[in-house]
């Protein structure tokens, strides 16, 4: 069965998405500083398609041409947009983002962290206190006053 001319359409779109994004679209090619740090760049890859078409069959009147008639297209995009750098160096991984609430990315990123400190304090102050609580000191003397 001879292929429909709307597959050839769809065909070529879908190759051209496939040329435009890879996976070096979503992430970038590394770049390295002099200090050793590496900075990758991270984006968002939204793609659309959009196919259609339609037949006309020939006239009555027209015996010279039974095929159909055929028309139709085909469109895609394809929106990449940057969202941030990971920055790996100096022990650490850490996603800078391009835009949005830095406040809250700072402390996800900053969590780690501060996890470990807390920890920390908790151990030191399990170590320092006794394991067995000391008796109370006894209540003082009493003074007595003899009677009139």
């Amino acid at each position: 069965m001879p292929e429909h001319p709307i597959e050839g359409l769809m065909k070529t779109a879908m190759e051209s998405i496939k040329q435009m994004t890879d996976v070096n679209t979503v992430v970038g090619d590394p770049v390295e500083t002099p200090d050793g740090t590496v900075i990758i760049p991270i984006s968002r890859v939204a793609c659309g398609f959009g196919a259609g078409g339609g037949e006309l069959e020939p006239q009555q009147g027209n015996e010279q041409n039974q095929t159909p008639f055929f028309g139709g297209g085909s469109g895609a995009g394809v929106s990449v947009q940057p969202v941030g750098f990971l920055v790996v160096g100096k022990g650490q991984i850490r996603l800078l983002p391009v835009d949005g609430n830095v406040l809250v990315d700072r402390l996800v990123d900053l969590a780690p962290q501060l996890i470990s400190q807390l920890e920390s304090i908790f151990k030191r102050d399990k170590r320092q206190q006794p394991t067995m609580m000391p008796p109370p000191p006894p209540p003082p003397p009493q003074a007595t006053i003899p009677p009139l």
